[in-house]
């Protein structure tokens, strides 16, 4: 398994090991049934085209664990992937993206340098909670860049208006599928 793989697993675990907001061990649950409900209710893997080159990324409520969308991404885990982002593509389909993976969670900027197409920029926390959405038109002039700043161990880009088609919102929930037996 290389890093790379291992990175996104990591990502799986600690989005499962998080919980979900309606979990059985949270007050005002309802034990077993719940657990069950909450446990299908937005499993990535049911509708899943993973692989463990291309995981699916699928965005949770934060009070229901509805399913709200999924995307299939690359995963960009190296200086030189991440400089370059999606900037060498022509466009995102529309259950394309691309996932940013750092060892650790802290503060990030990206920009839209040399891109062709507009993207939601998500950033995602160590629990797999959505901290920071930013909807990222493109800019003309790759001098004066605007900043989109966030907090996460994992940025996501989906889309244009990908997240607000689909209801997403800060505190959501990611989950990765299709790293399962690499």
């Amino acid at each position: 398994m290389d890093w790379r793989t291992l990175g996104v697993v990591a990502l799986l675990v600690v989005a499962g090991c998080a919980g979900s907001p309606l979990s059985a061990s949270e007050p005002g649950t309802d034990g077993d049934a719940t657990a069950a409900t909450t446990a299908t209710a937005c499993s990535p893997t049911a509708q899943s085209t993973a692989t463990a080159e291309r995981p699916r990324v699928t965005v949770c409520d934060r009070e229901r664990n509805d399913r709200l969308g999924a995307v299939t991404v690359e995963i960009a885990d190296t200086p030189d992937e991440q400089y370059t982002g999606l900037s060498e593509h022509e466009s995102l389909g529309a259950d394309e993206g691309m996932l940013f993976v750092y060892p650790d969670e802290g503060r990030h900027t990206y920009v839209m340098r040399s891109m062709d197409f507009p993207i939601d920029i998500v950033y995602v926390d160590a629990d797999g909670r959505i901290t920071e959405i930013h909807h990222a038109p493109t800019e003309d002039d790759n001098e004066d860049l605007t900043p989109y700043p966030g907090r996460g161990k994992w940025v996501l880009e989906v889309p244009y208006n990908w997240t607000v088609e689909r209801g997403v919102e800060e505190g959501d929930r990611v989950v990765v599928a299709g790293t399962e037996g690499s």
